[in-house]
């Protein structure tokens, strides 16, 4: 068995360990940014079925071909995006985790009519208003949604975090949980492999898990 499977076989059951009736099972997303397609392969001929990239162009340089071997795969961008990468992002990435301003909600929405695709989006906030991190505030987070649902009618299926690396992540955790079920959304994006179990317990449903893979 491939190392990289057994992790994740390992991590599999640490979560199981932690999750009661009242909370689903969430998706883990192997974060496979810098490896070569010789390390993933293992992971998709197990099964695996969530892939996560940072850049749109090494995303396309190892996915296209390997996404239509395998059309159940689900790729996940989990980096900023710029403006000018967007037509590409909408052709290979299947979700988007880092929507935070309307120029880019714009441009989004106008790839992907020409395009005829749609993608799942997560909008990124910024929790700790930090200013090296990109982020909506969460005080504008649920008002961010509205827009662009109602503008640009994107699929945007719930939120996503980058905690302060230096301060306890729960009370982060907490306040994402807050915003989701104020906006009536389902999914929430948080949650890495120094800090998912916490993530767990604040019902994340999408986990970005590299390292530890």
């Amino acid at each position: 068995m491939h190392d990289s499977v057994g992790n994740l076989i390992e991590i599999q059951k640490e979560i199981q360990s932690k999750i009661n009736d009242s909370i689903k099972i969430p998706n883990i997303i192997a974060v496979s940014k810098t490896h070569q397609m010789t390390n993933i392969l293992p992971l998709i001929n197990f099964g695996h079925l969530h892939f996560g990239e940072n850049k749109v162009q090494e995303a396309i340089i190892k996915w296209q071909n390997i996404k239509s071997d395998f059309e159940h795969l689900k790729l996940h961008m989990l980096g900023g995006l710029q403006t000018n990468k967007v037509k590409y992002a909408v052709s290979i990435f299947d979700y988007i985790h880092s929507l935070d301003n309307l120029k880019l909600a714009e441009k989004i929405s106008n790839e992907q009519i020409k395009q005829n695709r749609k993608v799942k989006i997560f909008i990124q906030i910024n929790l700790g208003e930090e200013n090296q991190k990109s982020g909506v505030s969460i005080s504008n987070a649920v008002d961010f949604y509205n827009k662009c649902t109602d503008n640009f009618d994107l699929d945007i299926i719930g939120f996503m975090c980058l905690p302060p690396n230096d301060k306890d992540p729960s009370k982060y955790f907490s306040q994402m949980n807050d915003v989701v079920l104020k906006s009536g959304l389902k999914e929430l994006s948080m949650g890495m492999s120094n800090d998912f179990i916490e993530a767990i317990k604040f019902r994340s449903t999408f986990l970005r898990i590299g390292s530890r893979i």
